[in-house]
């Protein structure tokens, strides 16, 4: 009688009935942990930007406008006075990063809570939420 090597069709099914289960286990907890991990990018992110707005403003006297954006961090001032003050690029990257959705970060100043507002709305993009759609800002 001659032995054939390899797996029997019962043998493979019952492998991946046990890597199945292996999944809905772990995948679970695994997922939970990737968006709090997000939220805790954004946090720091947001904590690097403010030393960033800092910096700037220890330079140019004063925080970009809206207008500006946190673009100021990164491109120079077209204005010749303030191009002479303008100590940049005030971000490692030398770019403005995006959340860790992929979205912009939002930058307002003057602020509606303090000298500059900096937020980002997580990962759904819209205002509120919970969990990982909930919003990060620098006022709270």
């Amino acid at each position: 009688m001659k032995r054939r090597n390899g797996f029997t069709l019962l043998e493979l099914l019952v492998v991946l009935i046990i890597l199945g289960l292996l999944a809905a286990l772990v995948g679970p907890r695994l997922v939970g942990k990737v968006g709090r991990a997000k939220t805790q990018i954004a946090k720091s992110q947001i904590a690097l930007l403010e030393s960033a707005l800092d910096q700037y403003r220890l330079d140019m006297g004063r925080y970009p406008t809206t207008e500006e954006g946190l673009k100021a961090l990164v491109e120079p001032p077209n204005n010749e006075e303030e191009k002479a003050k303008w100590q940049g690029p005030y971000l490692k990257k030398k770019k403005v990063p995006q959340d860790p959705w992929g979205h912009p970060y939002h930058y307002r100043c003057p602020g509606e809570h303090g000298d500059y507002d900096l937020w980002t709305y997580g990962a759904d993009n819209q205002p509120g939420g919970q969990g990982e759609n909930a919003d990060i800002t620098n006022w709270d």
